[in-house]
C-alpha cells in the first residue's frame, strides 16, 4: 500500500515523457477522437503503449457490446487517419454486476499485466475517457497493480454541481466506486463546471484544421456535421472535453489547467458525491485554460 508521500509524489504532473494507455468508448463521441489523435502526436512526451475500447449505449449503439465493438473499430480507423498505431484490445461486452466481480477481457487483462511492467516511481499513466469498467476489472483481477499507475478519469461532474448524472459515470456507477475506492492514485477531471469550458465551433475548427490532412479533415467534418444534427441551423459550440484527460499529462509547465489536491469523494448510487475528509487524497482539476489547451492540441495534430 502507498504511504501518503507516495500517493502525493505520483499525483504530481510528471516531468519528462511517460508511459500511458487510452481507455476510451472512440465511437461515442467525437471528442475521443481528438483524444486519441492528441495521444498518438504528442511523442515528446507522450509515449502510447495501448488503446482499449471501453464500452457505451446510447442512441449510437445497440448496447454496450455494440458500442465497445464499434468504439474498437473507430480506433483502428483513426489509427489509419494518423498513420500511426499501438496495439489495440477489446474490452469488457457489459458493465460491472457488483462492485467485486470483474469482466475478463482482453484489455483488462493487457492492464494487468502491462501495469505489472511499472513502479510507484516509474508509474505507468491510464487516462479513462469512458465507462471506467475496463479499468475497474483490471484492479479488481489484480489489486496490486494499484500502486504501479495513475488514473486519470474524466467522469462525474464537479463537486459543487447538484448532482453527478454524468454519462461516463451513471453508465457503471459500481465501477466507478471500485476505481475510487481501490487506493489507485486518483486525477478527477469532472465534465460540468470543469471541463465543460472547452468548447469549440465551427469557424474555428474550419480556420485551423480543414486541409491539413485527412485526419484533421475528418475531425472538422465529424464535430461539424455532429452538432449541426442537434443544433439544427442554430448557433452552436461543441465540448470536446475528452481532450482534457490527455492535457493532463501535457500540463508540466501548468499553463493548460489548475488543479488541487482533495480527499476522494465517493461516486453514490444516487447520483451524488459523498464527502469524507479521511479518505485518501486525489488530485481534482477545477479550471481549464481552454485557448491555451486547443492551442497545444492544434499545434501536435495539424501536419
Amino acid at each position: 500500500m502507498l504511504t501518503n508521500a507516495q500517493r502525493l509524489a505520483m499525483l504530481a504532473c510528471p516531468e519528462g515523457r511517460v508511459d500511458m494507455v487510452l481507455d476510451t468508448d472512440t465511437y461515442n463521441e467525437i471528442d475521443d477522437q481528438f483524444a486519441l489523435s492528441y495521444a498518438l502526436f504528442a511523442e515528446e512526451k507522450l509515449h502510447l503503449k495501448a488503446v482499449y475500447a471501453a464500452p457505451f449505449f446510447n442512441e449510437r449503439s445497440l448496447g454496450p457490446a455494440d458500442g465497445m465493438e464499434k468504439s474498437y473499430q473507430e480506433i483502428l480507423k483513426l489509427f489509419r487517419l494518423a498513420g500511426k498505431d499501438a496495439p489495440a484490445f477489446r474490452g469488457t461486452p457489459g458493465y460491472l454486476q457488483d462492485e467485486n466481480t470483474p469482466w475478463d477481457s482482453p484489455a483488462a487483462r493487457d492492464l494487468c499485466d502491462r501495469a505489472m511492467h511499472y513502479t510507484g516511481e516509474k508509474p505507468l499513466y491510464v487516462v479513462a475517457i469512458g465507462a471506467i469498467t475496463n479499468v475497474a476489472s483490471a484492479l479488481l483481477i489484480k489489486p496490486e497493480i494499484a500502486d504501479r499507475m495513475v488514473v486519470i478519469w474524466l467522469g462525474g461532474h464537479s463537486i459543487h454541481w447538484p448532482d453527478n448524472h454524468e454519462f461516463n459515470c451513471f453508465q457503471d456507477v459500481a465501477a466507478a466506486r471500485a476505481v475510487f475506492q481501490s487506493g489507485v492514485p486518483l486525477v478527477m477531471l469532472p465534465c460540468m463546471g470543469v471541463v465543460s469550458a472547452f468548447t469549440t465551433t465551427g469557424p474555428e475548427l474550419e480556420h485551423w484544421l480543414r486541409g491539413k490532412g485527412a485526419l484533421c479533415d475528418y475531425l472538422c467534418d465529424h464535430t461539424i456535421e455532429a452538432a449541426e444534427e442537434y443544433a439544427k441551423g442554430k448557433v452552436w459550440s461543441r465540448v470536446i472535453w475528452d481532450v482534457t484527460a490527455v492535457g493532463w499529462l501535457m500540463n508540466e509547465k501548468g499553463n493548460l489547467m489548475q488543479d488541487k489536491l482533495i480527499p476522494t469523494p465517493m461516486p453514490e448510487y444516487d447520483h451524488r458525491y459523498s464527502f469524507d475528509d479521511s479518505r485518501p487524497l486525489c488530485r481534482y482539476v477545477y479550471h481549464i485554460n481552454r485557448d491555451a489547451l486547443f492551442e497545444d492540441l492544434f499545434r501536435h495534430i495539424i501536419k
